[in-house]
C-alpha cells in the first residue's frame, strides 16, 4: 500500500475530521473559483491517458507534456506502440524520470491490451489495475477523467491538502481516499481530487503555504498557517 510520512512542512499531522457543513462550504469555493477543473496532463483518448499517467510517477505534469507531445503524434493506440517499440519509446521518454522501466511498462500493457481487450482500455479498476505499471491512483484518474466515475486519486498534493485542512485526514492514501468518499458531499464528487490536487499545487504547497491568499484559509483547521 502506498504511504506518505507526515513530516514537517511536507504533510502536516492529521488534523480533525471537518463537519459537514464546513466541507460543503470548501467545496462550494472551489466551484465558484473553477467551475469545471481538468487534469494537466495533456492525452487525445483512453491509451494515451493511461499513459501519461503513468508516466507521470515520480515525474511533474509539465515535464511528461514535454516528452509525450511528439509520443502521441505517432503512438496513440497500443497497436502503434507496440510497433513503435521499446527502444522508439525511451527516445520520447528519456527526460522522464526512470524512463527505462516505464517504457518496459507501457510496451507490455500495450501488448495486455491488444491481447486481451481488442486495443480497448478497460473501465474497471480491477482489470486497469491489472495492467503493468497502473496503480490504484492510476486507475482512479483514468476513471475520472475518461468516464467521468467519481473515483478519487490520492497523490502527495492531495494527501497534505486533506491532512493539513481536516477536510479529508488519514494515515495513508487509501485512508484519504475513503475520507473523500465518505464526507465530501455527493455533488462535488465528481470534481473533488482535481480541486484538491490544484489547491496544493498551487496554495497549499508543501513548504510555504499561501495561505494569506487562500480562499478557504478561515475554514481550514491547519494549525501553522503563514501569516
Amino acid at each position: 500500500m502506498l504511504r506518505f510520512d507526515l513530516k514537517p512542512g511536507i504533510a502536516s499531522p492529521m488534523e480533525a475530521q471537518l463537519d459537514y457543513h464546513t466541507i460543503r462550504a470548501i467545496f462550494e469555493r472551489f466551484q465558484t473559483a473553477e467551475p469545471e477543473p481538468r487534469g494537466e496532463l495533456e492525452h487525445v483518448n483512453a491509451f494515451t491517458l493511461v499513459v501519461a499517467v503513468a508516466l507521470s510517477a515520480q515525474a511533474t505534469d509539465v515535464g511528461v507534456n514535454k516528452a509525450t507531445r511528439a509520443l502521441f503524434r505517432i503512438a496513440d493506440t497500443p497497436q502503434k506502440m507496440l510497433a513503435l517499440g521499446e527502444d522508439g519509446l525511451i527516445a520520447h521518454i528519456r527526460t522522464i524520470g526512470l524512463y527505462r522501466n516505464k517504457a518496459k511498462n507501457v510496451i507490455k500493457l500495450s501488448r495486455i491490451l491488444v491481447e486481451e481487450y481488442g486495443g480497448a482500455v478497460p473501465n474497471s479498476r480491477a482489470a486497469l489495475q491489472s495492467l503493468p505499471g497502473v496503480g490504484r491512483k492510476t486507475a482512479n484518474v483514468v476513471l475520472n477523467m475518461w468516464w467521468g466515475m467519481p473515483a478519487q486519486a490520492v497523490d502527495t498534493h492531495i494527501f497534505r491538502v486533506g491532512n493539513r485542512t481536516g477536510i479529508c485526514p488519514g494515515k495513508d492514501v487509501v485512508a484519504v481516499e475513503r475520507a473523500i468518499e465518505d464526507h465530501v458531499p455527493a455533488d462535488f464528487q465528481r470534481h473533488a481530487h482535481h480541486w484538491l490536487i490544484l489547491h496544493g499545487r498551487y496554495h497549499c504547497k508543501a513548504r510555504k503555504p499561501l495561505c494569506p491568499t487562500c480562499l478557504i484559509a478561515d475554514l481550514c483547521q491547519y494549525e501553522e498557517k503563514t501569516r
